[in-house]
């Protein structure tokens, strides 16, 4: 990780993606009350920007952008909260910062925006308050702020394990063309995997085992840059649980692939469709008829593998 110079800078500038998983294989509830996952993350150069400048003694956030009436700016944001322990752990209480979120990642997703938002917070505070952790230290703090936060810092494409904060970066040739469709309505996170417990009892969903696999196939289909292979292998196991509680989204999957998209699945807990595209053009054609989905109320274009917070992080004069 680049380290600052002897002078913090007053002000900083870093960027984090959203992500996409391209697997998301989830085991049953364990008994300390999490689950355990085998999941492809991929960033996409769709992301939200923070803007950190100096304010001695106090950590305060403003968000501003298309969804910035859906974020708390107070103590709750996780932000706040990255800002707030890279300080604890590895500065002094007079520090302080105004954190400024430019959001462009939807809110209540399944993009992990707030991840983002945390990752670019502990990058951002480390280069204005001129601090020096190693980047051991701030993949740990990151774990601890929450599962999606580390790939929120590393980016690009990587397998992750655990509740996804145990990483390993992926090769991803060339680039991979995507289609977002934000849906009308968020979903929460827990409420997703309370209904994938549900159908877990009911035996309507099937959790990963403890023989799961590696997924070779789709790792060396990244290597490859090989998009039809990729598309025949994204599978979500909370989809039908999205699904269930937002029964509209099977329309708008319907849509996508319709209007030519290689394949498409709800990205993470939801409700965001991703549709992955042959190219530019197939992208571009696929997004115009989503426009008219009737639970869709945005679309964007974009494509991965994109950069995380720690390589975007620089300071800004």
């Amino acid at each position: 990780m680049p380290r600052p110079s002897s002078d913090a800078a007053r002000q900083v500038r870093v960027g984090a993606p959203a992500k996409i998983n391209l697997t998301l294989r989830v085991a049953a509830r364990g008994a300390d009350g999490f689950h355990r996952l085998s999941t492809v993350f991929h960033a996409v150069r769709l992301g939200d920007v923070l803007h950190l400048t100096d304010q001695p003694g106090r950590i305060s956030v403003t968000t501003r952008g298309e969804y910035a009436r859906h974020v708390a700016d107070d103590e709750t944001n996780l932000a706040v909260r990255a800002a707030t322990a890279v300080r604890d752990r590895f500065g002094s209480p007079g520090l302080g910062a105004h954190i400024e979120i430019d959001k462009s990642i939807p809110v209540a997703g399944g993009m992990a925006g707030g991840s983002a938002d945390a990752a670019a917070a502990l990058v951002g505070a480390t280069r204005l308050w001129g601090l020096n952790p190693s980047d051991e230290e701030l993949f740990d703090l990151a774990a601890a702020l929450g599962s999606d936060v580390p790939f929120s810092l590393l980016g690009g494409t990587a397998l992750g394990a655990g509740r996804g904060e145990r990483l390993e970066p992926l090769e991803c040739a060339g680039r991979l063309h995507w289609v977002l469709a934000v849906a009308r309505r968020g979903l929460s996170t827990p409420t997703v995997y309370g209904r994938f417990d549900e159908r877990v009892a009911a035996g309507t969903s099937t959790p990963m085992g403890d023989g799961h696999t590696r997924p070779t196939e789709l790792i060396d289909a990244l290597a490859r840059g090989d998009a039809e292979t990729v598309a025949a292998l994204l599978v979500n196991d909370l989809q039908p649980a999205a699904l269930d509680l937002y029964p509209g989204l099977a329309g708008t999957l319907t849509a996508g692939r319709d209007a030519g998209a290689l394949a498409g699945l709800v990205s993470g807990s939801g409700p965001t469709c991703v549709f992955l595209c042959a190219d530019r053009s197939a992208a571009r054609q696929v997004a115009g008829a989503l426009a008219a989905a009737p639970e869709v109320t945005v679309v964007r274009t974009t494509t991965g593998a994109a950069p995380g917070a720690l390589a975007s992080g620089r300071a800004v004069a």
